[in-house]
């Protein structure tokens, strides 16, 4: 009796074993660790609908102690440009130089390019990947990953992130604008260039409204469609031209220009003022201010929640708390199947606004209610500004965690590293 159950129990081990040592080899945990977190978010998203999560901010006044300068802080994203502007508004328009638009057939299918299916999480990559390979380049999403997102499960990598890639990564430059419209993609892609644009997204499949990256390569004027090569849904995906503006609202209309660096003039001629970053930003804040006149429900949000990401690019972060406000004011009369409750995983404007104006206590409720919403609260970028806030309210322990944890979902996060280092704190994670 006791050798048969010494048996079964060997035998039981050796199952144990060979079941944990099945599931780490990578082509089986890719395919299996994205079912155990759907099933996971599934089950948390049933017991605490996150579309149903309201952040209020406080608006307090600035607290008496001083901000960290800004020159002693490492940034999570670039640096605004150091500009100091008056807000935007419809009844101040801006300058631009004077342009000769370049004629735009009625259709182009661009080709060359190799689409990709993404991992869990991987749109970014494997667009990035899909992008690169027009051009030439032998990679895959998950050389592109490795770099960006060292911890498998983050949950977004942002425009910046993709540049910097392309820049330390390969021989290609990148431009990287808000602001963006159709025409301009239209000429892009006439010219040759296909573009990378941030969108919202939604599907049957998923709940609720979430971010993702397109690349788009063709247009017909004849349909009003573009040409999409979606990582998710497939390649050659038709979308209606007003589909796209509508869903591309929601990132600023922000776009992603990848070519080789020897046709440099070629792009910036296509991009006219676009090309000048400042024209760009200044532009996308007007944009966002005029759309705030005539649109209503989830694009009116959009539309406030752009103006203040332009202006904190602008550093006017008066206002750019002010647009933030409106746009979470807002939040409540969307109906709760068309909430953007996700905004926050891609997009940090707020965190700045509120910060710079001494909003310390909004900050920290902020990113709180944001990582508290997630099936697993992965965000590095709310764990650093949850930080500085803290630490601007002279909370130095609870900032150390927070910067801690921020290492555990992004090793070696530069911005976290350095101001731990500031603060004479050790850099190991919990």
């Amino acid at each position: 009796m006791q050798n048969r159950l010494c048996k079964y129990g060997l035998i039981s081990l050796f199952l144990l074993t060979l079941g944990v040592v099945v599931y780490n080899l990578p082509p089986v945990k890719s395919r299996l660790d994205w079912r155990l977190n759907e099933l996971r978010a599934k089950i948390k998203y049933v017991i605490s609908p996150p579309e149903q999560v309201v952040f209020v901010p406080q608006g307090q006044k600035a607290d008496s102690r001083t901000a960290i300068p800004q020159s002693q802080l490492s940034d999570p994203t670039p640096s605004p440009t150091l500009l100091s502007t008056e807000s935007i508004t419809p009844s101040s328009p801006i300058p631009y130089p004077t342009i000769t638009p370049m004629p735009i057939p009625d259709k182009v299918q661009l080709s060359g390019y190799l689409h990709e299916y993404q991992g869990w999480n991987n749109c970014g990559p494997a667009t990035l990947a899909m992008a690169l390979s027009f051009w030439g380049w032998e990679g895959s999403q998950y050389d592109i990953a490795s770099e960006v997102k060292p911890y498998t499960g983050d949950k977004n990598v942002m425009p910046f992130e993709m540049a910097d890639y392309i820049e330390t990564h390969t021989d290609f430059s990148v431009i990287v604008r808000m602001g963006g419209e159709l025409d301009l993609l239209k000429r892009l892609i006439a010219a040759g260039y296909p573009v990378i644009i941030e969108k919202g997204f939604e599907d049957s499949k998923f709940n609720g409204w979430m971010g993702h990256y397109e690349l788009i390569t063709g247009f017909d004027n004849d349909t009003h469609r573009f040409t999409a090569q979606d990582s998710y849904m497939g390649p050659n995906i038709q979308i209606p031209f007003e589909t796209l503006e509508s869903y591309w609202r929601a990132f600023n209309f922000t776009y992603l220009v990848v070519y080789p660096v020897e046709q440099e003039l070629d792009v910036i001629s296509v991009l006219a003022y676009q090309a000048e970053k400042i024209f760009a930003d200044q532009f996308a804040a007007q944009k966002a201010s005029e759309e705030i006149s005539y649109l209503t429900d989830r694009d009116l949000f959009f539309a406030w929640f752009n103006r203040g990401s332009s202006l904190v690019i602008l550093q006017d972060y008066t206002n750019a708390a002010s647009a933030y406000d409106q746009a979470f004011a807002l939040y409540p009369s969307i109906q709760e199947e068309a909430r953007p409750w996700r905004m926050m995983w891609y997009q940090t404007g707020p965190y700045w606004a509120y910060y710079y104006t001494g909003r310390y206590q909004d900050v920290i409720d902020l990113a709180t209610t944001t990582l508290d919403n997630m099936s697993e609260p992965v965000l590095e970028e709310s764990y650093f500004w949850r930080a500085l806030a803290k630490e601007a309210l002279g909370d130095i322990n609870g900032a150390s965690d927070d910067l801690r944890q921020s290492l555990v979902y992004h090793p070696g996060f530069e911005p976290v590293l350095s101001h731990l280092q500031k603060l004479g704190i050790s850099t190991s994670t919990p």
